[in-house]
């Protein structure tokens, strides 16, 4: 009876991470289809609310691991939520005050206290996101009782932040339509809305479940001692700059593709939803290769994996890059008033996507390779690779400036230099050769 209740305790809990796992993409991927609304007003502001997500990381990052020693899972996922739900209201409260009032001014162009209330909304939320990362990865590998099992139910978490990746650029192009100058947040509120309702029922749904707490430090307990810092590792300390370029990849190769159908420059009828749709396809391809590395990962060495799917990836963005824009090609789209339609777009569109299937297995591998044989080290080091998930904020910034300066198509450049990086890390930077540092 009691092996029974243990079970179904389990179950339970299983369930709830992998709907947070869910969650994360959720209000992650909200900020880039929300920049069109913002970019449209702002030159330089499209993926200033993906930065300001991705930067909580780096205050959070070390700290939210704390968080699951001193109170637990089960306090800090509903710590996490309620913030969520706070950070969701501040960007619906951006949507309706502040439109009328200048703080500042960048490049000669009042910056309006609206867009000062998202990016606020959009920190928020990074911090929700970052602390859910923090729980969900551990928690189903320890539910999973490690090793394959535990690598399974991650996998399958995995695909479920793919699908909900997949449904939310998706949802926002539909709310958009086309982007003109009288697009606002106000045409996105009803997403929000379901979105803080969907929060406040996980509160009440995680504050009744039984979820274990292997790693809630007991009173009096020691804490164990560490003679080094993990970066003393060189195997890890070049992972942690391959995750942070990572991130940054995989967030900005579907940000700037959304931008770019959506330009009114390409004439492509209801952009902002084509973009949306067309997105939708980058992370319903990363669920298909996280699927696909599930079931070929205990035959192929992720190191293989790694190479080929960086070698892959510079190669689809190398020929989107010099294909010509007079080369098209039929992608599904969407139109508010036809629905699903296929819609006729750039080549280079289609070859731009396909590197879905490369970023997939990247976090898993790159992770995988760089805390290998760390021992003690490894949560340590984990707290580290949280921090440097910044990099989905950073690099993405850096790439839409390139893109507002010589064009979304050439910004694909730099997204090269840093795939370039993680195959030098697959090739040589992934050998531990600190074998002599004691890890038990």
């Amino acid at each position: 009876m009691e092996n029974a209740t243990k079970k179904q305790s389990s179950i339970i809990a299983i369930i709830v991470m992998m709907f947070l796992f869910a969650m994360i993409s959720f209000v992650t991927n909200l900020a880039a289809p929300f920049g069109l609304i913002w970019g449209n007003q702002y030159s330089w502001a499209g993926m200033m609310g993906n930065m300001m997500n991705f930067l909580a990381y780096l205050f959070m990052g070390i700290p939210a691991g704390i968080m699951l020693t001193k109170i637990g899972y089960k306090k800090t996922s509903i710590l996490a939520m309620a913030v969520g739900f706070i950070g969701l209201g501040v960007q619906y409260v951006s949507s309706i005050v502040g439109a009328d009032t200048a703080v500042f001014t960048v490049g000669g162009q009042p910056v309006m206290l609206n867009l000062i209330i998202y990016l606020l909304g959009a920190f928020i939320c990074g911090f929700c996101v970052c602390m859910l990362n923090t729980v969900v990865n551990p928690m189903l590998n320890m539910l999973g009782g490690g090793g394959n099992r535990g690598n399974q139910l991650i996998q399958t978490g995995g695909s479920l932040n793919s699908l909900s990746a997949t449904l939310t650029p998706l949802f926002v192009g539909m709310l958009i339509g086309n982007v003109t100058k009288d697009t606002a947040m106000s045409d996105v509120s009803p997403l929000l809305f379901i979105a803080m309702g969907v929060f406040a029922v996980s509160i009440l749904v995680i504050a009744f479940a039984t979820i274990p707490e292997p790693h809630l430090q007991k009173a009096g307990e020691k804490k164990e001692v560490m003679e080094h810092s993990p970066l003393a590792f060189r195997h890890t300390m070049l992972g942690v700059i391959a995750i942070f370029f990572y991130v940054g990849i995989e967030v900005g190769i579907p940000s700037q593709l959304t931008f770019y159908i959506a330009d009114p420059a390409m004439n492509i009828p209801n952009g902002a939803a084509v973009g949306g749709a067309i997105a939708a396809i980058y992370w319903m391809l990363m669920l298909v290769g996280r699927f696909s590395s599930s079931l070929i990962s205990g035959k192929v060495s992720t190191r293989s994996q790694m190479l080929t799917v960086s070698t892959v990836a510079i190669t689809l963005l190398l020929i989107a890059i010099f294909l010509p824009a007079t080369l098209t090609v039929d992608m599904p789209g969407y139109s508010p008033t036809n629905g699903f339609t296929m819609q006729e777009v750039p080549m280079k569109c289609l070859f731009i996507v396909l590197c879905g299937l490369c970023t997939s297995v990247m976090w898993g591998g790159i992770f995988n390779l760089a805390v290998e044989g760390l021992g003690k080290y490894t949560a340590a080091a984990s707290g580290i690779f949280m921090t440097m998930v910044v990099g989905g904020g950073i690099m993405p910034f850096i790439q839409n400036l390139i893109a507002t300066n010589v064009g979304y198509i050439a910004s694909y450049w730099l997204v090269i230099a840093m795939l370039a990086y993680i195959l030098y890390y697959s090739l040589v930077g992934c050998k531990n050769v600190n074998k002599d540092i004691p890890v038990e």
